[in-house]
């Protein structure tokens, strides 16, 4: 029987689910600009413009054109 904390701690995904808008794409190559001011690059397809849902370094949707609140803790 394994441990439920251990269980419990494999649901949590390791990598974080991030949103962000597209600023440019080249060769398969988004630049993602995040809420916060900071940029990243993903894998895969998107327009300019677009928010989408980034994981890991790929692009997994498109995500809704939501006002974004950004909340430090």
């Amino acid at each position: 029987m394994r441990n439920p904390f251990r269980q419990f701690l494999d649901l949590i995904p390791t990598e974080p689910l991030q949103v962000g808008t597209v600023r440019a794409v080249a060769n398969g190559l988004a630049t993602i600009e995040l809420p916060g001011g900071g940029t990243i690059s993903a894998r895969g397809e998107a327009v300019i413009g677009q928010n989408v849902f980034v994981r890991g370094g790929a692009i997994e949707g498109a995500a809704p054109a939501l006002p974004i609140e950004v909340i430090e803790i």
